[in-house]
């Protein structure tokens, strides 16, 4: 399924949204055998509600209003499972967790980050990693991870700059 990275920065049904990809990870977990826990299924929520990357103290706060304590190991666990099970990812550039479009599927995101608003789009990037890796392999590096996050403007704020 290609990604629709314009979703994110568009009026859309984010609730319908969110609550399919609620939906997928709780399928994708009870056929992996993983406990999403109380903790670690709104950690997911709050991911979810919007297409904003959110920093760990920004989820533990919540979560400390909600009653689920409020040491930043209740958040950093939660969020560290869900990027483990591919539920969700980390933005370095913000040093920030954001839901991960397509959980349960192989892709390679790409991150499109706007430096105003923060929010994060995901978009493919199966041929900017399949460039990398060609570059990689003729230096005789073996690439085992990566991650493109791209900053710039949405069309919000572009639009209001």
């Amino acid at each position: 399924m290609p990604t629709q990275p314009e979703l994110a920065f568009a009026a859309h049904d984010h609730a319908h949204c969110a609550h399919d990809a609620l939906e997928r990870a709780e399928a994708l977990m009870a056929a992996s055998g993983a406990r999403m826990t109380p903790v670690r299924r709104r950690v997911l929520e709050i991911l979810l509600e919007e297409h904003k990357a959110l920093g760990a103290y920004d989820v533990l706060a919540r979560l400390a209003t909600e009653g689920f304590g409020n040491q930043p190991p209740v958040a950093y666990r939660a969020l560290e499972f869900l990027v483990e099970q591919g539920l969700a990812h980390r933005i370095q550039r913000l040093n920030a967790f954001t839901a991960c479009v397509h959980p349960g599927q192989d892709h390679a995101p790409a991150f499109l980050i706007c430096r105003l608003c923060h929010m994060v789009a995901e978009a493919e990037a199966s041929a900017a990693r399949a460039a990398l890796e060609s570059e990689a392999a003729r230096a005789g590096f073996q690439v085992e991870r990566s991650t493109i996050e791209a900053l710039g403007l949405c069309p919000n704020c572009r639009e209001a700059a």
